[in-house]
């Protein structure tokens, strides 16, 4: 694949400036050369998936309470099932399904609305008694379980081969690659962007698509388009080889207390949103926030609280106020397209954006609406329903 690592400068033009080599931009690079716009640059200023994309299992479901999540996430998962065939990689989905243990009266209606929601468009999730969410979890204790909800099309697959699944299809497109490149400025005239400057040359260019997750606000501040995202750490730590050999479950979910779970090759992998975690770039691993998860699966899944750990995974959130993504074209600058603060939700739904991107650079119509999601809703106070934050 070209990258900047074989040539000291960057390309003097381009139709296309992405910026940011994770899922977004490696997925928006593949659909546009799909559609025979290959005059791209992608600049990433560290190796290509080395921001939340480096997660090291991502999940990927339909189960949102809104529609427009809803078919983001349903279309992605679609794309990734054909992932072996079209860009052609295997990414090792993992079909095992998504179960959310609910312990209130309360979740357990909300939960109920959303899965009517889910059937209507198609996502086969159901609610489950506490007995039926153990038999496909056997770790899962029923005591203080309300319900739980389970999709069995959703699951999990490794970002950093989806990444260079795209990536590598688009590079024998004729995309470039520029990794280790910085951004340091962005050039406008009237109600366009004109170029973009790094520290290996300027690129002039007739569009620019901002797909830098935690770091897009800073890209935004460059041109003063206000893309609200604020980088958040969220952490998740490995279990030793598990002998006998932990079962096939689902993605499973404690919805109280964000606490997750599933396979991670021989073992299992734990996670869970520290409701505390100062906002910041640190991606320092520390083990003390382990001691939060095993507090609360105690409760819930008590044989996950003694498992030894081998070490772990940092990596950013890019939240919005409502997390909800920022998806759309500058009201200003209109070829400034952006993709970014997808608060967790990004891999999942990563295909489905690189379509729309796609859509947006050749003016057509989106497959969905996606004006609820434009980054010029926390002016208009026209914001989105809050999902509810999981993972």
């Amino acid at each position: 694949m070209s990258s900047s690592s074989t040539f000291r400068s960057v390309p003097q033009t381009a139709d296309v400036v992405i910026i940011g080599g994770g899922v977004m931009g490696a997925s928006a690079a593949f659909h546009l050369a799909e559609a025979g716009v290959t005059d791209v640059v992608v600049i990433e200023r560290g190796e290509l998936a080395c921001g939340s994309s480096g997660k090291p299992i991502g999940g990927v479901r339909a189960q949102f309470s809104d529609p427009l999540n809803i078919e983001l996430g349903s279309r992605s998962l679609r794309a990734y099932r054909d992932f072996p065939q079209r860009p052609g990689a295997d990414i090792r989905l993992d079909t095992v399904g998504y179960l959310f243990l609910l312990t209130t009266d309360r979740q357990a209606a909300d939960f109920e609305a959303s899965v009517e929601t889910q059937n209507a468009l198609g996502v086969p999730t159901r609610m489950l008694t506490p007995h039926e969410a153990r038999e496909l979890c056997p770790y899962v204790t029923t005591g203080g379980l309300v319900a739980a909800t389970y999709s069995p099309t959703d699951g999990h697959a490794r970002p950093g081969l989806v990444v260079h699944g795209y990536a590598d299809a688009a590079a024998r497109a004729g995309v470039t690659f520029a990794t280790h490149t910085t951004v340091t400025g962005i050039d406008t005239a009237g109600d366009r962007v004109t170029a973009v400057h790094t520290d290996r040359g300027r690129i002039d260019c007739a569009a620019v698509i901002c797909t830098a997750g935690a770091w897009s606000g800073q890209i935004g501040d460059m041109i003063g388009v206000h893309l609200p995202v604020t980088p958040v750490r969220r952490q998740l730590a490995f279990t030793e080889p598990l002998s006998p050999p932990a079962p096939r479950i689902p993605f499973t979910i404690d919805f109280t207390s964000s606490a997750y779970f599933h396979n991670s090759d021989d073992g299992l992998l734990f996670g869970l949103a520290d409701p505390r975690q100062p906002d910041g770039f640190d991606t320092t691993w520390t083990p003390e926030w382990l001691e939060l998860f095993r507090d609360a699966v105690r409760q819930r899944a008590p044989d996950l609280a003694d498992m030894k750990t081998t070490g772990g995974w940092a990596g950013l959130y890019e939240v919005t106020p409502d997390h909800n993504a920022l998806i759309g074209r500058s009201g200003e600058l209109v070829n400034f397209l952006y993709a970014t603060g997808f608060s967790g939700h990004g891999f999942l739904q990563g295909p489905a954006v690189g379509e729309i991107l796609r859509d947006l650079y050749l003016e057509r119509e989106p497959f969905t609406d996606i004006s609820p999601l434009g980054a010029d809703r926390f002016r208009t106070g026209t914001e989105t329903r809050p999902e509810a934050h999981v993972v």
